[in-house]
Protein backbone atom coordinates (compact mmCIF):
# COMPACT_ATOMS: atom_id res chain seq x y z
CA UNK A 1 0.00 0.00 0.00
CA UNK A 2 0.70 3.60 -0.92
CA UNK A 3 1.96 5.09 2.43
CA UNK A 4 1.02 8.22 1.60
CA UNK A 5 -2.69 7.29 -0.04
CA UNK A 6 -3.15 5.07 2.96
CA UNK A 7 -3.42 7.59 5.70
CA UNK A 8 -7.00 8.89 6.18
CA UNK A 9 -7.77 12.51 5.72
CA UNK A 10 -9.52 13.90 9.05
CA UNK A 11 -12.16 16.17 8.14
CA UNK A 12 -12.45 19.36 10.60
CA UNK A 13 -16.48 20.30 11.88
CA UNK A 14 -17.75 22.25 9.34
CA UNK A 15 -16.28 20.31 6.29
CA UNK A 16 -18.44 18.87 4.23
CA UNK A 17 -17.50 16.40 0.69
CA UNK A 18 -19.67 15.03 -1.41
CA UNK A 19 -18.68 12.26 -4.49
CA UNK A 20 -21.18 13.00 -7.53
CA UNK A 21 -21.21 9.33 -9.65
CA UNK A 22 -18.99 11.23 -12.07
CA UNK A 23 -16.28 10.86 -9.52
CA UNK A 24 -16.35 14.72 -9.03
CA UNK A 25 -15.27 15.43 -5.41
CA UNK A 26 -16.52 18.71 -4.04
CA UNK A 27 -15.29 20.01 -0.67
CA UNK A 28 -16.81 22.97 0.78
CA UNK A 29 -15.94 24.50 4.33
CA UNK A 30 -15.92 28.24 6.20
CA UNK A 31 -13.75 29.32 3.69
CA UNK A 32 -15.34 28.54 0.08
CA UNK A 33 -15.69 25.14 -2.06
CA UNK A 34 -13.24 23.25 -4.31
CA UNK A 35 -14.09 20.64 -7.24
CA UNK A 36 -11.51 18.28 -8.00
CA UNK A 37 -12.43 15.25 -10.93
CA UNK A 38 -11.13 12.06 -9.27
CA UNK A 39 -10.01 8.98 -11.76
CA UNK A 40 -12.97 6.49 -11.87
CA UNK A 41 -10.62 3.77 -10.85
CA UNK A 42 -9.83 5.60 -7.57
CA UNK A 43 -12.91 5.71 -5.08
CA UNK A 44 -13.33 8.23 -2.34
CA UNK A 45 -14.85 6.82 0.40
CA UNK A 46 -16.55 9.42 3.79
CA UNK A 47 -17.31 8.14 6.81
CA UNK A 48 -18.23 9.24 9.75
CA UNK A 49 -15.68 12.09 9.71
CA UNK A 50 -12.51 10.54 8.23
CA UNK A 51 -11.82 10.88 4.13
CA UNK A 52 -10.49 7.61 2.50
CA UNK A 53 -9.24 6.84 -0.51
CA UNK A 54 -9.23 3.61 -1.93
CA UNK A 55 -7.29 1.95 -5.30
CA UNK A 56 -8.64 -1.17 -6.83
CA UNK A 57 -5.37 -3.05 -7.45
CA UNK A 58 -1.63 -3.00 -7.57
CA UNK A 59 -0.78 -2.16 -10.61
CA UNK A 60 1.64 0.27 -11.19
CA UNK A 61 -0.78 3.21 -12.06
CA UNK A 62 -3.34 2.38 -9.58
CA UNK A 63 -0.43 3.09 -7.33
CA UNK A 64 0.43 6.31 -8.10
CA UNK A 65 -2.86 7.61 -8.43
CA UNK A 66 -3.32 6.73 -5.45
CA UNK A 67 -1.02 8.94 -3.13
CA UNK A 68 -1.71 11.89 -5.73
CA UNK A 69 -5.50 12.18 -5.43
CA UNK A 70 -4.66 11.41 -1.41
CA UNK A 71 -2.21 14.65 -0.98
CA UNK A 72 -4.57 16.35 -3.14
CA UNK A 73 -8.20 15.60 -1.53
CA UNK A 74 -5.72 16.84 1.68
CA UNK A 75 -4.91 20.12 0.10
CA UNK A 76 -8.70 20.85 -0.58
CA UNK A 77 -9.66 19.87 2.91
CA UNK A 78 -7.09 22.50 4.20
CA UNK A 79 -7.45 25.24 2.01
CA UNK A 80 -11.55 25.35 2.64
CA UNK A 81 -10.50 25.48 6.45
CA UNK A 82 -7.61 27.10 7.15
CA UNK A 83 -6.27 28.23 3.59
CA UNK A 84 -2.97 28.80 1.85
CA UNK A 85 -0.26 31.68 2.14
CA UNK A 86 2.66 32.89 -0.19
CA UNK A 87 5.07 35.37 0.34
CA UNK A 88 7.72 37.06 -2.39
CA UNK A 89 10.45 39.23 -1.96
CA UNK A 90 11.73 41.58 -4.43
CA UNK A 91 16.12 42.06 -3.77
CA UNK A 92 17.54 44.42 -5.72
CA UNK A 93 18.01 47.98 -6.43
CA UNK A 94 14.62 50.06 -7.50
CA UNK A 95 12.47 46.68 -7.51
CA UNK A 96 8.93 47.92 -6.50
CA UNK A 97 5.52 46.11 -6.29
CA UNK A 98 1.80 48.05 -5.90
CA UNK A 99 -1.45 46.60 -6.31
CA UNK A 100 -4.59 47.91 -7.24
CA UNK A 101 -7.20 45.30 -6.72
CA UNK A 102 -6.17 42.50 -8.52
CA UNK A 103 -3.96 44.14 -10.89
CA UNK A 104 -0.08 43.38 -9.43
CA UNK A 105 2.31 46.24 -10.90
CA UNK A 106 5.91 45.04 -10.61
CA UNK A 107 8.98 47.26 -11.46
CA UNK A 108 11.56 44.75 -11.66
CA UNK A 109 14.91 46.90 -13.70
CA UNK A 110 13.40 46.57 -17.10
CA UNK A 111 12.57 49.01 -19.43
CA UNK A 112 8.79 49.03 -18.40
CA UNK A 113 6.57 47.89 -15.52
CA UNK A 114 5.12 44.88 -16.04
CA UNK A 115 1.56 44.51 -14.96
CA UNK A 116 0.23 41.44 -13.52
CA UNK A 117 -3.24 39.76 -13.63
CA UNK A 118 -4.06 38.09 -10.72
CA UNK A 119 -7.12 35.36 -10.66
CA UNK A 120 -10.18 36.28 -8.54
CA UNK A 121 -9.76 33.25 -6.30
CA UNK A 122 -6.70 34.75 -4.71
CA UNK A 123 -5.76 37.65 -2.20
CA UNK A 124 -3.22 39.91 -3.08
CA UNK A 125 -1.23 42.25 -1.26
CA UNK A 126 1.60 43.83 -1.33
CA UNK A 127 3.94 45.57 1.54
CA UNK A 128 7.03 48.28 1.56
CA UNK A 129 8.39 49.79 4.40
CA UNK A 130 12.04 51.48 4.43
CA UNK A 131 14.84 49.53 4.82
CA UNK A 132 13.55 46.30 4.01
CA UNK A 133 12.82 44.38 0.55
CA UNK A 134 9.52 44.82 -0.93
CA UNK A 135 7.00 41.81 0.10
CA UNK A 136 4.05 40.28 -2.59
CA UNK A 137 1.65 37.92 -0.06
CA UNK A 138 -0.75 36.02 -2.35
CA UNK A 139 -3.51 34.26 -0.18
CA UNK A 140 -6.27 31.36 -1.27
CA UNK A 141 -7.72 28.60 -0.91
CA UNK A 142 -6.56 26.56 -3.93
CA UNK A 143 -3.19 25.13 -3.47
CA UNK A 144 -2.54 24.35 -7.04
CA UNK A 145 -3.45 27.82 -8.35
CA UNK A 146 -1.86 29.78 -5.45
CA UNK A 147 1.67 27.65 -6.17
CA UNK A 148 1.35 28.63 -10.26
CA UNK A 149 0.89 32.22 -9.61
CA UNK A 150 3.51 32.45 -7.24
CA UNK A 151 5.41 30.67 -9.63
CA UNK A 152 4.89 32.45 -13.01
CA UNK A 153 5.47 36.06 -10.75
CA UNK A 154 9.05 34.63 -9.79
CA UNK A 155 9.52 33.41 -13.53
CA UNK A 156 9.42 37.30 -14.27
CA UNK A 157 12.72 38.05 -12.66
CA UNK A 158 14.74 34.64 -11.06
CA UNK A 159 16.88 35.46 -8.25
CA UNK A 160 20.51 35.20 -9.69
CA UNK A 161 23.26 33.17 -8.07
CA UNK A 162 25.95 36.24 -8.59
CA UNK A 163 24.21 39.28 -6.35
CA UNK A 164 20.90 37.65 -5.73
CA UNK A 165 18.68 40.02 -7.45
CA UNK A 166 15.50 39.00 -8.56
CA UNK A 167 11.91 37.55 -6.97
CA UNK A 168 12.16 34.61 -4.92
CA UNK A 169 10.18 33.06 -1.73
CA UNK A 170 10.36 34.65 1.38
CA UNK A 171 11.85 31.55 2.87
CA UNK A 172 13.75 30.68 -0.38
CA UNK A 173 17.61 30.05 0.04
CA UNK A 174 19.50 31.79 -2.62
CA UNK A 175 23.27 29.83 -2.70
CA UNK A 176 25.79 32.15 -3.93
CA UNK A 177 28.65 31.64 -6.34
CA UNK A 178 32.32 33.06 -6.66
CA UNK A 179 32.52 35.68 -9.54
CA UNK A 180 35.50 35.94 -11.83
CA UNK A 181 37.96 37.27 -9.13
CA UNK A 182 37.69 34.01 -7.10
CA UNK A 183 39.86 32.17 -9.81
CA UNK A 184 42.41 34.34 -9.16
Amino acid sequence: MSRIGKSPIKLASGVTVTVSPANEVTVKGPKGELKKVIDRDIKVEVKDGVLNVVRPTDQIRHKALHGLYRALLANMVEGVTEGFKKQLELVGVGYKAANSGQLLDLSLGYSHNIVFEIPKELKVATLTEKGQNPKIMLEGIDNQLLGQVAAKIRSLRKPEPYKGKGVRYSDEVVRKKAGKSAGK
